[in-house]
């Protein structure tokens, strides 16, 4: 038998030019996809990216495997066609907060819903960017853009909550500019079984600059940032000195000081989605902003009943045309 040759980096990544804008955050995202693909030995003619439309959907033509650009929002629905016609591949969808969560927000409910083998990256930059910056369905209410020029009245998805409610059974965020935690985020998502979700929060740097330097900036990230570290408690700040617990409604609060032995232990298996809801749904305002894994849930695969039923099908098959013929209810007309 041949062994599997070993890839790097350098080998995912096509002869074709890199062309998003300058400083634009998906050139990170990129560079950790084919960081943790390298780590995870991905073969190059095993995998698939399947991608919609918008800036984040020109992933396909970056990467040296199998890829498909298709049409705005449906990305999913044509990669659960790939996956259950060949569930040996490994299929990653790549989508954008506008590709998924407006146009497309139906397929993504439902590949969340049933739980196909896909793994989902969601850019994440709160506006519109191939189109000229208008204000898409995660932009925060008030927003002023070129399709709002008085500020926008929606109040915006949570894309994390969202899956929650969907059912999604690995749901996880990360940040462009954390490579290091993205690339490992993404090695946790492709181990998953069933559909894994990733958002990214990624800076627009032309329509939507800045958008989360409020936590992402260096100064001030240590006590912005709670990373989710199954079995261990909630704890932020430079020295670990502040934490989240959650009261009986499932409400969180800051705890400090001699209060901090009470912070959650986070369990990201928990049956009850409540307090992954609860940090999904948290104000950045008042509250750190977390990151890493919401939820991990195992149960069986889209793609696996739908081969269980072929197979069952299969089984039953009759021996001859004859049998086919009067098989059932059959009648003979006088």
């Amino acid at each position: 038998m041949t062994a599997t040759p070993a890839l790097s980096k350098k080998d995912y990544k096509t002869d074709q030019e890199v062309r998003w804008c300058p400083g634009c955050g998906d050139y990170s995202i990129l560079n950790a996809v084919q960081g943790a693909f390298s780590k995870l030995g991905k073969q190059l003619h095993e995998t698939v990216i399947v991608s919609g439309i918008g800036c984040s959907s020109r992933f396909p033509y970056y990467m040296e495997t199998f890829g498909f650009h298709t049409i705005h929002g449906r990305a999913p629905a044509i990669a659960t066609g790939v996956k259950t016609s060949n569930p040996a591949l490994d299929v990653w969808v790549v989508t954008g907060d506008g590709d998924a969560m407006s146009i497309g927000g139906n397929h993504f409910i439902h590949a969340m819903r049933r739980n196909v083998g896909l793994k989902i990256l969601m850019f994440n930059n709160r506006i519109y960017g191939l189109t000229k910056g208008q204000f898409s369905p995660t932009s925060e209410q008030g927003k002023v853009t070129k399709s709002s020029p008085l500020g926008t009245v929606d109040y915006p998805f949570s894309p994390i909550a969202l899956s929650l409610g969907a059912g999604g059974t690995f749901i996880a965020r990360g940040i462009d500019v954390f490579g290091p935690h993205l690339e490992d985020t993404i090695c946790k998502a492709s181990a998953h079984t069933g559909t894994a979700l990733v958002e990214i929060y990624q800076n627009c740097n032309i329509f939507n600059d800045g958008a989360y330097k409020g936590f992402t900036d260096k100064e001030v990230r240590e006590e912005r940032i709670l990373y989710l570290e199954h079995g261990k408690p909630l704890l932020f700040g430079a020295n670990k000195d502040k934490g989240i617990r959650f009261d009986a409604n499932f409400q969180p609060q800051l705890v400090t000081g001699a209060d901090l032995g009470k912070a959650y232990v986070w369990d990201e298996t928990a049956a009850n989605v409540a307090p992954a809801m609860a940090l999904a749904t948290m104000n950045e305002a008042e509250f750190p902003v977390p990151v890493g894994v919401f939820r991990r849930r195992e149960k069986p695969t889209f793609e696996s009943g739908i081969q269980a039923q072929i197979t069952a099908a299969k089984a039953k098959k009759k021996e001859s045309l004859r049998d086919l013929l009067f098989a059932g209810e059959i009648w003979d007309v006088k």
